[in-house]
């Protein structure tokens, strides 16, 4: 069965929770301390995951019956991309940003992105450049720095 980048639907909720969750806690541990995993942990809720949902703006890439990995915008803003670490290094994250940015084309001439320092690399081989820094302050004086990266579409 090929590969299918579907609109999200609420019957995915639990295996979208699943990418997202094993993906931040098995990637993010190797760039971040715990604090900022502990936040995107947090950041992505059942309830965030339901919001990305009935947006309408969320969507997963599925094939035989299992959520590979999941793309989300809002306008012209890609707000998260996430592979389960067993898909990565096959070309999942590279059709998920394929389609985003297709998505983004029929409206916007660039597309936006903030980048975790897992995922900048495979940004600027697809032609995003940084923009700017984020910081978003965490406890324990714990910082959470990003970088802001754009792309002409």
């Amino acid at each position: 069965m090929a590969r299918e980048y579907v609109t999200a639907d609420f019957d995915m909720a639990d295996g979208i929770y699943k990418v997202l969750h094993t993906t931040i806690e098995t990637i993010y541990p190797k760039y971040y301390p715990k604090e900022v995993v502990e936040f995107f942990c947090g950041h992505h809720s059942r309830e965030h995951v339901l919001e990305g949902i009935a947006s309408g703006n969320m969507r997963a890439l599925i094939e035989d019956n299992t959520i590979m990995g999941i793309g989300c915008f809002d306008g012209n803003h890609i707000t998260g991309v996430y592979v389960l670490p067993c898909y990565q290094k096959r070309g999942c994250g590279s059709q998920i940003m394929d389609c985003l940015e297709g998505e983004i084309a029929k409206k916007h001439e660039t597309a936006v992105l903030d980048a975790s320092l897992s995922a900048v690399c495979l940004y600027e081989k697809r032609g995003y450049r940084t923009v700017g820094h984020g910081i978003y302050e965490l406890e324990n004086d714990v910082k959470l720095v990003y970088e802001i990266m754009r792309k002409k579409l």
